[in-house]
């Protein structure tokens, strides 16, 4: 899903998985892989209320917050550290596509000027060999 260049992500996700919902492999459960910006408890809370699970990393602000509560402040949540060693991947994949600079920078005024120019450099990686 395409958002607004300065918008954050985390108001998208909620969209996004409403789509993928809809798709046919949605039945299967999967785990979501974020990164800390998706750390907000709100996020946290509807990803628990949709029954997925996921792996994210908690922020330092946030874990001082729960060890200030000392016993009320909860425990901490789950995180599996193998697992979000695969996010790596992903990473990998978004400096590639930042060695074009159109694309990086989003010269392009329309959104879907710009996401013709994500198609076509994701074609081209894609076929090109690494």
């Amino acid at each position: 899903m395409l958002c607004a260049g300065q918008a954050g992500d985390n108001p998208v996700l909620e969209p996004l998985l409403e789509t993928y919902r809809g798709q046919q492999n949605a039945k299967r459960g999967f785990t979501l892989l974020a990164d800390k910006a998706y750390s907000h408890p709100s996020t946290r809370a509807r990803l628990r209320a949709r029954g997925i699970k996921n792996v994210i990393p908690e922020r330092i602000d946030q874990k001082q917050e729960r060890k200030n509560k000392c016993q009320h402040g909860g425990r901490p949540p789950r995180f599996e550290r193998d697992l979000y060693k695969k996010r790596n991947i992903v990473e990998r994949g978004f400096s590639r596509f930042k060695k074009w600079r159109g694309i990086a920078t989003r010269y392009d005024k329309y959104a879907l000027a710009y996401q013709g120019g994500v198609l076509l450099a994701a074609t081209i990686l894609h076929h090109k060999p690494i």
